[in-house]
């Protein structure tokens, strides 16, 4: 991902919209990211993957069963306490 200070992504908009269209641009402000332009394309995949639901059916039995053999990483317990039993 190409990162852009704030001033000169105001400097040559034009740019950095064209880059965008390719990938992913992020705008720093104080040497932090602050945004991250994307082209609509990829703006409207996100969107659509955010608003998928799967039904059991969408899973294959090979999914179901990796599922079903997978642990939590040892690291994960530190969040139990957030989980009301």
């Amino acid at each position: 991902m190409l990162k852009v200070s704030a001033a000169d992504f105001q400097r040559d908009i034009g740019r950095y919209q064209d880059i965008a269209l390719r990938e992913p641009v992020a705008v720093t402000r104080e040497g932090r990211t602050s945004t991250v332009l994307i082209s609509t394309e990829e703006y409207m995949r996100l969107k659509r993957r955010d608003r998928q639901v799967l039904g059991l059916d969408d899973f294959t039995d090979a999914d179901i069963e990796a599922l079903e053999r997978s642990r939590p990483d040892p690291a994960a317990k530190a969040f139990d306490a957030e989980v009301p039993r």
